[in-house]
């Protein structure tokens, strides 16, 4: 496995080893000791999670804010624009984001640490995405941090208007968001 540190060095950019011949392919979604040997990092995770979008839906920024989830995400069809920004006061990359293009072709996977909230935009005509978690998800702890807050300045791909959720269109901005210490 091949690790990349992003622009925000606890945003890992992972690429898995693929054996691929005319057959198809393999790889080895997640291993626990070959992801604690590339990152240094032991994580549990306790829930598996999978959604399909359909293109230029905008999913997010999503987090949990007394529960935080750690996140291994990777997309299995399609692919997407994956986000992730430090919501950690006591960071000096507090309020930065980072992007990155995942997709089924490439296998890549970004590893977002607790603290941060995670969105993506899909790209192709469907997009599947598909995630590990480090704590369960609790409905009653979940915020949505603004996809366009000015503040962020987050280069979305231009995708026009994107197709959001309720909650994602009433996201709150960083200025009024609740953050971790």
């Amino acid at each position: 496995m091949n690790v990349e540190r992003t622009a925000i060095p606890d945003v890992l950019l992972l690429t898995p080893r693929v054996f691929q011949d005319a057959r198809g392919f393999f790889l080895e979604n997640y291993n626990r000791r070959s992801f604690q040997a590339a990152t240094g990092l032991d994580v549990e995770f306790v829930q598996d999670n999978h959604s399909r979008s359909a293109k230029n839906v905008l999913r997010g920024l999503h987090y949990q804010l007394t529960r935080p989830q750690g996140k291994l995400v990777r997309v299995t069809v399609g692919e997407v624009w994956d986000v992730a920004v430090d919501l950690r006061r006591s960071s000096a990359s507090f309020g930065r984001w980072v992007g990155a293009a995942l997709s089924a072709a490439s296998a890549r996977m970004l590893w977002i640490p607790p603290g941060f909230a995670h969105g993506f935009v899909a790209l192709s005509d469907a997009a599947e995405v598909q995630y590990k978690i480090t704590d369960y998800y609790a409905p009653e702890d979940e915020f949505s941090l603004l996809w366009n807050d000015p503040q962020l300045a987050i280069a979305w791909p231009d995708v026009g208007e994107p197709l959001l959720a309720d909650k994602d269109r009433r996201g709150l901005p960083l200025s009024r968001a609740p953050t971790y210490a």
